[in-house]
């Protein structure tokens, strides 16, 4: 099974942060061993603004962040139209775009979406997505 991070998960699990469950952290190593385990690049601008904004602290720049998670094995998802149009297209998702491109890369790879956070996980839509918490 193919993952998509959600931009806290790929956080948390670079960061070696103790809120990615235990079971989250079975299914990524699992996707990197057997399939693909992949970012939008969404998450990063996401990222890049939370450092920007000092409402996260890395510990290496951002660039050598973003080469550490290749170097695990973590592929980026770039943006394109067509991703712009089915990101749109999302019914009854939230407006935040980073959200939107985030799942609608997750559905156009057919993976699942690692995710913490409380709108996506109860989002109504054909989604398969694994609780970053647990």
């Amino acid at each position: 099974m193919s993952v998509v991070l959600d931009t806290n998960a790929l956080i948390w699990l670079l960061e070696r942060n103790a809120r990615m469950g235990s079971h989250a952290i079975e299914q990524v190593d699992g996707a990197l061993r057997t399939s693909r385990v992949m970012i939008s690049a969404a998450s990063i601008w996401e990222v890049a603004v939370l450092v920007s904004k000092n409402r996260i602290v890395l510990e290496k720049s951002l660039n050598q962040w973003r080469v550490d998670a290749f170097q695990l094995g973590i592929e980026e998802v770039p943006l394109d139209g067509e991703l712009a149009i089915e990101a749109v297209a999302l019914a009854g998702l939230h407006p935040d775009p980073a959200d939107r491109f985030i799942v609608a890369t997750a559905l156009r790879t057919e993976a699942s979406l690692v995710t913490s956070d409380a709108r996506l996980l109860s989002w109504k839509g054909p989604l398969a997505r694994i609780d970053a918490r647990v």
